[in-house]
């Protein structure tokens, strides 16, 4: 397990809502997402915050048998930290799947699709930015319409595990800078999700591009 001294949280949406970065001090394995939880400067639409940390929220699980029944919640369960599925073998089902869990089990959200006409070019993606350490370098090359990115994990599990659980426990809320993650997790815009991800000698580097 990789040890680093600091955290990237990045993000891109829209135009209309600009990107944003986040930065926090930790000892485990390296992460990068979209903007996170803790707050931080803000310049325009955009802005640095310090990140939610590498491990899953502590928490419960997901919404108890027959709470969906009436459609989608207006907020995420507090604390919702559901087990993650067993895998697939494929990890870019894994990282669909996790988002579906929690957008289903946090808040009865439908899931969305899994956009595989958009991998490879996912990979590709994170790759280059790998490269330039640039998260949102190449946004949106993919023709995605938001992006969440984890730069530089561990391992391909602790994003599926960690960031991913990261970025969804920084909630609904203003300013965008602190609650960005979640609101690409979480939005109705969006029907369809490609995970990407590229490993060199930093890390793990993962794009999570969202479209409608």
């Amino acid at each position: 397990m990789r040890t680093t001294s600091s955290l990237l949280f990045a993000l891109c949406l829209t135009v209309v809502l600009g990107c944003s970065d986040d930065t926090q001090q930790s000892t485990g394995g390296g992460n990068e997402g979209g903007d996170s939880a803790a707050g931080g400067e803000n310049s325009g639409a955009g802005g640095q915050g310090n990140g939610a940390g590498p491990m899953g929220g502590n928490g419960s699980g997901g919404a108890p048998p027959g709470m969906c029944d009436s459609g989608p919640l207006a907020a995420p369960l507090p604390g919702c930290a559901p087990t993650p599925p067993a895998s697939t073998g494929d990890v870019h089902q894994d990282c669909v799947d996790r988002i579906n869990q929690f957008r289903w089990e946090c808040q009865c959200l439908p899931p969305l699709a899994r956009w595989m006409d958009a991998e490879t070019c996912t990979n590709e993606q994170s790759a280059d930015d790998q490269a330039t350490n640039s998260p949102h370098g190449n946004f949106p090359a993919c023709g995605e319409n938001a992006q969440n990115t984890c730069p530089n994990w561990g391992s391909e599990d602790q994003i599926i595990t960690g960031c991913l659980q990261a970025m969804w426990d920084e909630g609904p809320g203003e300013p965008f800078s602190e609650h960005g993650h979640y609101i690409n997790m979480s939005s109705t815009q969006y029907s369809k999700v490609a995970c990407g991800f590229s490993t060199s000698n930093q890390g793990v580097w993962s794009n999570q591009n969202f479209a409608p």
